[in-house]
């Protein structure tokens, strides 16, 4: 699995801008309320960002050599694909918080100051769920091989 790359991440988060704004602008003409993220939304991304982290933190002890208890493989590919998706998902996220905070202000009459925090919110914790599956990304990644540098001075 490689890891993400910045230009799915920006290719992500402007999807999400988009579709953030398009759906508000959508709501707003046909008469329907403007969604505004709850505020479980940023809490519930914060704490999957923690947790990610947290479980990645035992691969990176046993990749680094300093775990004492081996890791099972199978549960660090797990890991690993959770902290992909996490950081896919946060990029996405984090477009579509940053959609709807822009929708909100540029009308010309201000909603409830609540709204645009609420979606301030949501983009800051979707920023912090990116960075935390990045984070764990890096957490799951092999060093790299020593044998390949030993052989290669062997030919030398």
């Amino acid at each position: 699995m490689k890891r993400t790359g910045g230009s799915t991440v920006v290719a992500l988060t402007l999807l999400g801008l988009v579709v953030g704004f398009l759906v508000d602008v959508t709501a707003a003409a046909s008469g329907v309320p403007i969604f505004v993220p709850p505020i479980s939304l940023p809490i519930t991304l914060a704490a999957i960002a923690a947790l990610v982290v947290a479980f990645a933190w035992p691969i990176r002890q046993a990749t680094n050599g300093t775990a004492k208890v081996p890791v099972n493989p199978f549960v660090a590919m797990r890991v690993a694909v959770l902290a992909k998706s996490s950081s896919l998902s946060g990029a996405l996220l984090f477009g579509a918080g940053m959609g709807i905070l822009l929708y909100i202000l540029t009308r010309s009459v201000l909603p409830a100051v609540t709204s645009v925090w609420l979606a301030v919110a949501t983009a800051v914790a979707a920023a912090v769920l990116l960075a935390g599956g990045l984070v764990a990304e890096y957490f799951c990644t092999l060093p790299p091989d020593d044998h390949e540098n030993e052989r290669g001075e062997e030919r030398a």
